[in-house]
């Protein structure tokens, strides 16, 4: 690998390990952890490697390994005559991940339904100042936003699937 292609990699690592942080709740070595083992792809990467590229102690490697694995976000593999286990992504932390924003986002429709609703209800029969009424177009817009971006996350699910078949 190229001098050029490491240093990219490193970025992208701390890059997307920020974005775990934040969007799975994850510690930072784990985040990190995740995006090493996402970057260097279905080859797979050793505790050994882990250790050394990150620049973590064993113990902390160890941990957080073991933290991934048990979210179901990690699996290893051994070889023939190999000791060792090598890590990559789980498959379907993609499907987890669109699931997860999916029942997120329908939760949001219906508690924007409600309020919606609320306010439909104080503009008939509590505000009379037309001007202090509530105006509603956002929660329209933002319920078909929200149903629009579930129909493309279901679509996104369906040509993951396709792919994977082939």
């Amino acid at each position: 690998m190229t001098l050029d292609l490491l240093k990219q990699k490193h970025d992208l690592v701390e890059r997307l390990g920020i974005v775990f942080e934040q969007t799975d709740q994850l510690a930072p070595v784990a985040a990190r952890i995740l995006s090493y083992i996402i970057l260097t792809g279905d080859s797979g990467t050793t505790f050994e490697e882990l250790v050394d590229k990150l620049c973590a102690s064993k113990s902390t490697i160890s941990t957080h390994l073991n933290h991934l694995s048990d979210l179901k976000k990690i699996k290893y593999f051994t070889k023939t005559g190999d000791r060792k286990k090598y890590f990559i992504k789980n498959p379907d932390t993609i499907f987890q991940r669109i699931d997860r924003m999916v029942e997120d986002w329908k939760i949001q429709i219906e508690l924007h339904k409600e309020i919606k609703q609320y306010k439909e209800k104080m503009n008939e029969l509590v505000v009379t100042n037309q001007e202090e009424k509530f105006k509603l177009d956002f929660h329209d817009s933002y319920l078909i936003y929200l149903n629009e971006a579930i129909n493309s996350l279901e679509k996104l699910r369906i040509k993951i699937l396709e792919i994977e078949k082939k």
